[in-house]
């Protein structure tokens, strides 16, 4: 990429709003934020590897600055022009200043920014001047695209089925089948939509795509997940077909989110607005510390960086500039953009207030709930931080939703047949009822989850008893210890075919515990075909076959495939498991949709706490749906009675839709090839789900 030829044109007071690099009609507006600075130096580059700067504009306080704000509007700069800032101010510690003018520094409202081979984090910490290895701004126009009429799905969370998916890691495997210069690109996930369709997920929920650092990582090792911010509002360059032009990264991720959206398939951002790849105060100044510390970044009394992130400094969100800026980064994102929601990485970070302390109507909070511009999206929490702030249950506000953890533990121990679980495991069925108990709210947003990126996948669920981070670096100190896994019987692979029946089925109940349950689902990439990463629960730096999809994986593992397809299926073709009340709750004095049962005595539940094995009934009158799943943890079969269907005359036999105990095709079938149940009992095998819909 070249930058635009360096104009001649006049230079003019500017605005200050909006902040960022504003493209009009005769020239680009330049506006940025900094408190304390004594002078602000806009620079311009021939182009993007460009050592030093074509040409300088020292922005005049007098002419140039409003409040806080410094501003200046050059004719002739467009789209593609290259930029940087120097900020000149006290260099100050103790007082929580951290100016240094010989640092270039991104604008934090760049909507791309590039990172050339020879960036260097060490070169923006140690002293002198780091033009030769500072990543650098791009102007973009975002009039320069055409969206032929797209626009954000905002489809319910009742009819949502989440992907969670790594944009790199889709597809740069060999065996993804796609060219070499789509490979771990937005145009690559473009090329797997029809798997995508074809599986029948509704929604990706990517890991972080805002412009992060990949270098903030362990010696000789990357940041692969991605979540060390650079900028809120650039997407990520290396996820472009050609990293060397940023602005056409811009456009194939809208290419990408105008792809999914004509396939129903809605776009969702895991964003990071808690910390920056700016660390602590030893790392590198590459933005925002170098503009206005003490406004970005929560200080504690000596004016050292709080951390209740565990990388080393947090975001002050609930400071008004901040907060704007997230705002602003948002809505950009939803207008802009067209994306349909947000997954909050460390959520409850946004909660504390400026002195860390949790705030009981945190300002960013409500904000983001009341926000008309992002009426539609969704707003997806992850209710906890670093520091011990826990608030999954009772995150503030009426729009939010959360990654419901405790669904997460309790299906892993119920399904490795856990004792005292019984009655946690019938709560996560009914959308963790006791927890969302608020009156009018919305059980669908629990989302539901037993596996995501950080920890095992599904197949190492049920395949290690330990964690095997030793790749990684750190001695497998490193990644959670308490996984609640079991490797039944065999840590990791095994020839051994009874072994391998039984991690199978277990897989198959999980997933059948996840779809079956009322809530919104979300599987984690190549679960669906036993994506394995050895054993690593913390594959945050291993961007290689570690942690990529294997697309043999997807022939080798068919009959799974097979089954989570029919299973999702199953879930959004069945309006019961799309209402948006809890299923047991007493709606204009209705039955409740759920009913629980025993085993051998159908009237009485076995719920003592060493209980594995019971039963549910799902009656929905509205759409005439009557489903009966048996649920057996045990460790050996079970009889369940089978009852007679009671919705209506219409409806006089069961038919057997799962039984998680049975070989392929026979596990899942279509509701014209179920057998009909005949008899009043079912043997359920050891370990196994069965599914019973009545016809």
């Amino acid at each position: 990429m070249k930058s635009v030829e360096i104009p001649t044109g006049q230079i003019l007071h500017g605005t200050s709003y909006p902040l960022g690099a504003t493209v009009q009609k005769r020239g680009t507006n330049f506006s940025i934020f900094s408190t304390d600075a004594t002078k602000v130096e806009l620079l311009f580059f021939e182009d993007k590897d460009s050592v030093k700067p074509s040409r300088v504009i020292t922005l005049n306080p007098e002419e140039n600055k409003t409040f806080y704000y410094w501003h200046v509007f050059v004719e002739g700069v467009g789209h593609g022009q290259v930029y940087a800032y120097r900020v000149h101010g006290p260099y100050n510690p103790e007082q929580g200043l951290y100016f240094d003018k010989s640092k270039l520094l991104l604008d934090p409202y760049a909507k791309a920014i590039y990172l050339s081979p020879k960036y260097n984090r060490k070169a923006a910490t140690r002293p002198g001047d780091n033009s030769a290895h500072a990543p650098k701004s791009i102007v973009v126009d975002d009039n320069d695209y055409s969206w032929e009429g797209d626009r954000p799905l905002y489809r319910p969370y009742a009819k949502t089925v989440i992907y969670e998916m790594h944009v790199g890691g889709f597809t740069k495997h060999a065996s993804s089948g796609i060219s070499e210069e789509l490979k771990g690109t937005f145009a690559g996930v473009k090329e797997k939509i029809p798997y995508l369709k074809e599986l029948g997920v509704t929604a990706v929920e990517l890991l972080p795509v805002q412009q992060f650092d990949p270098y903030d990582a362990p010696e000789n090792k990357t940041n692969y997940w991605g979540y060390s911010p650079l900028g809120f509002f650039a997407p990520h360059h290396a996820y472009g077909t050609n990293p060397e032009d940023p602005t056409q990264v811009v456009r194939e991720f809208k290419d990408m989110v105008k792809a999914l959206h004509k396939e129903g398939i809605e776009v969702i951002l895991d964003v990071v607005y808690n910390h920056t790849a700016e660390v602590h105060a030893e790392g590198p100044t590459l933005c925002y510390r170098g503009l206005a510390n003490p406004t970005y970044y929560m200080l504690d009394e000596e004016n050292q960086y709080r951390d209740f992130t565990g990388c080393g400094n947090t975001l002050n969100a609930n400071h008004s500039i901040v907060r704007r800026m997230i705002m602003d980064s948002l809505r950009y994102w939803v207008s802009e953009m067209h994306v349909d929601g947000f997954r909050f990485d460390l959520a409850s970070v946004l909660s504390r207030g400026e002195d860390g302390e949790p705030l009981k109507n945190p300002p960013i909070l409500w904000e983001i709930e009341s926000d008309p511009v992002l009426a539609g999206a969704k707003m997806i929490a992850e209710a906890w931080d670093a520091s011990g702030l826990y608030q999954v249950g009772n995150f503030i506000g009426d729009k939010w939703s959360e990654w419901n953890g405790v669904f997460r533990d309790t299906m892993r121990r119920f399904v490795k047949s856990d004792g005292h679980v019984i009655h946690d495991m019938m709560d996560c069925v009914e959308a963790s009822h006791k927890m969302y108990h608020a009156e009018g709210r919305d059980p669908n947003r629990s989302i539901n989850f037993v596996t995501c990126h950080d920890g095992f996948t599904l197949n190492d669920l049920v395949s290690y008893n330990q964690k095997h981070n030793m790749a990684n670096g750190e001695m497998n100190r490193d990644g959670h210890g308490h996984n609640l896994s079991w490797n039944c019987g065999v840590e990791g692979p095994t020839v051994k075919p009874d072994v391998e029946v039984l991690r199978k089925r277990q897989i198959k109940n999980f997933f059948c515990m996840l779809l079956l349950s009322q809530g919104t689902p979300m599987i984690s990439m190549g679960d669906e075909v036993r994506r394995s990463q050895h054993g690593n629960n913390n594959a945050y730096c291993q961007d290689n076959s570690i942690a990529w999809f294997n697309w043999e994986d997807v022939e080798r593992h068919q009959d799974l495939y097979q089954f989570v397809k029919k299973l999702i299926k199953f879930n959004l073709s069945h309006d019961v498991f799309q209402r948006e009340v809890f299923w047991s709750s007493n709606v204009r004095k209705r039955l409740p949709i759920i009913t629980w049962h025993g085993a051998k005595d159908f009237d009485t539940p076995d719920t003592h706490p060493d209980s594995r094995s019971i039963s549910f009934m799902l009656t929905d009158t509205e759409s005439k749906e009557q489903i009966y799943v048996m649920l057996n943890a045990f460790w050996e079969s079970q009889e369940f009675e089978v009852p007679e269907p009671s919705l209506d005359v219409e409806h006089t036999h069961f038919c057997r839709i799962i039984d998680t105990h049975q070989n392929a095709p026979y596990d899942i079938l279509d509701e014209q090839q179920a057998p009909v149940i005949t008899e009043s009992t079912y043997r359920v095998g050891p370990r196994s789900i069965v599914v019973l819909k009545a016809v």
